[in-house]
C-alpha cells in the first residue's frame, strides 16, 4: 500500500516578516537574539536610527551599503569621519540621504566610545537597563507588541543624557527587540520558544 508523502510545512513566524526573504532571514537569525558584542550593538544602534520614519525592510535593503560607507560599523572610524565624509553620505544613494541621521551616527559613536571608556563596554552599560537579562513577552499577536516600555524609557533618557541622539523610547524598545533585551516573538512563532531561557531571563 501507498502512503502518500508528508510534505514538510513551513515554520509558523511573526506576521510581521511576511514573505520576503530577507525579512524572513532576519527575523529567523537575528531578530531577538542576545547580542553581547559591542561593534554588532553599535551597528543596530545606528540603523534603528536611521530607520526613524521609514520601514525596517528599507534599512535592512540597504544594511550591505550602510556597511560599506560605515567601515563595517566600527565606532573609532565613524567617530573620526568630518564634514567631507557627511558631504561623500548625501551623495550615496545607497543610504539614507538624511543629514540629521548622519551627523547623529557621528555623534553616537563619539558618545559609544564614552560609555565604553566609562563601562569597559558598551555591553555591560546597556544590558544594565533589563538587569542583565532577556525580558520574556508572550504575546499572542503582533498587535499586542508594544511601541515602548519602562525600560526603554528609562534607555532614552540616559542615551539622551550622554549626548546620543535619535534615541527615543520608539527606537530604543525597537533596538531591544533587535538585540535580544526582549523577546516578542509571538506565542506561536517557531522561534519563541528557541530564543526562551527560564534560568537566565525574566517574565514580563
Amino acid at each position: 500500500m501507498e502512503t502518500t508523502p508528508i510534505t514538510p510545512q513551513p515554520p509558523v513566524r511573526c506576521s510581521w516578516a511576511g514573505s520576503d526573504p530577507l525579512y524572513c532571514d532576519y527575523h529567523d537569525r537575528e531578530w531577538g537574539v542576545p547580542v553581547h558584542d559591542d561593534r554588532l550593538l553599535f551597528e543596530f544602534l545606528l540603523l534603528e536610527g536611521a530607520q526613524a520614519g521609514l520601514s525596517w525592510i528599507t534599512i535592512l535593503r540597504k544594511r550591505e551599503a550602510y556597511r560599506s560607507a560605515f567601515s563595517d560599523f566600527e565606532p573609532e572610524t565613524v567617530a573620526s569621519f568630518d564634514e567631507s565624509k557627511v558631504a561623500q553620505f548625501m551623495d550615496n544613494p545607497g543610504i539614507v540621504r538624511n543629514r540629521l541621521k548622519i551627523h547623529a551616527a557621528i555623534t553616537n559613536a563619539k558618545a559609544f566610545l564614552k560609555v565604553q571608556e566609562e563601562f569597559g563596554s558598551f555591553d555591560r552599560y546597556i544590558w544594565d537597563f533589563t538587569g542583565g537579562v532577556t525580558i520574556q513577552s508572550r504575546w499572542e499577536n503582533v498587535s499586542e507588541l508594544p511601541c515602548s516600555s519602562e525600560e526603554s524609557h528609562n534607555m532614552s533618557r540616559d542615551l539622551l543624557k550622554r549626548g546620543f541622539r535619535f534615541v527615543g523610547p520608539v527606537i530604543c524598545y525597537s533596538f531591544m527587540q533587535a538585540v535580544g533585551m526582549v523577546n516578542d516573538h509571538t506565542v506561536l512563532c517557531f522561534r519563541q520558544n528557541e530564543l526562551t531561557c527560564p534560568s537566565e531571563c525574566t517574565d514580563k
